[in-house]
């Protein structure tokens, strides 16, 4: 587990950290070590971002299932966890969660309305020497900032307001993070949905390509491209191995 007086971890730059570093805001720096996600599973940590207001996050009841509540004012930051699933041990990732609201006006695939209400983050290694030279000052951005480089290759799964679910939705930002809509408009708001993915699919489609290593899982709610308020409850996430 992470120790908090270590820096904390590279691979949510992919969904984050990035956008500051491509724009004109000054060089980013942590504000706080992580703090652990108090009633949440073991491992799990939060993350704050210089300049930006952190989307809170807390354990709740939902309905009778145990949740972590996140609510976003204008705000972006995420709760994630490191783990280590090799390529060949890649299965499915189970994942629930229940959304009151959709964001007016939020956008995936625009940059200044790329908002969402919630995302299931994964990070995954690969071999950088692939990396465009955009990608690889990036990552050597990252590394100054963080100590490590970002990750290959971030999926995000995405409740987008008008994109279909099954669309691929590539960042403006960085060729590297991929968004997979799972849940399209506001059909099933104010329920529980559950959802059962297989990684190595959804990567490969989105990416053209195998996946390497899972390194990270992380959950996101965040606000701050819109300006706007948002709420959420996400349900535990679980991985499981071949």
């Amino acid at each position: 587990m992470t120790d908090q007086k270590q820096k904390p971890k590279w691979w949510w730059l992919a969904g984050v950290l990035t956008a500051l570093l491509l724009t004109a805001c000054a060089t980013p720096q942590l504000e706080a070590p992580p703090q652990v996600a108090a009633g949440w599973p073991q491992g799990w940590m939060h993350f704050t971002l210089p300049g930006k207001t952190p989307s809170d996050y807390k354990p709740d009841m939902k309905q009778g299932r145990p949740a972590m509540r996140v609510s976003a004012n204008a705000s972006a930051s995420i709760l994630r966890k490191d783990v280590r699933i090799e390529p060949q041990d890649l299965s499915q990732i189970r994942f629930s969660w229940h959304v009151p609201e959709l964001i007016a006006n939020a956008d995936l695939a625009v940059r200044e309305q790329a908002d969402s209400p919630v995302r299931i983050v994964l990070a995954f290694e690969g071999d950088r020497s692939r990396f465009s030279a955009k990608e690889s000052m990036l990552s050597e951005m990252a590394r100054l900032v963080t100590g490590e480089p970002m990750p290959y290759a971030t999926l995000m799964y995405v409740w987008s307001n008008k994109h279909p679910a099954g669309t691929i939705i590539r960042s403006s930002r960085t060729d590297r993070i991929r968004k997979l809509v799972v849940e399209s408009g506001g059909t099933h708001l104010n329920q529980w949905l559950d959802y059962k993915r297989d990684v190595r699919a959804d990567y490969e489609k989105a990416f053209g390509e195998p996946p390497g290593a899972l390194v990270a899982i992380g959950i996101m709610t965040d606000t701050d491209n819109t300006r706007s308020k948002a709420r959420a409850w996400y349900g535990p996430v679980t991985l499981t191995q071949k």
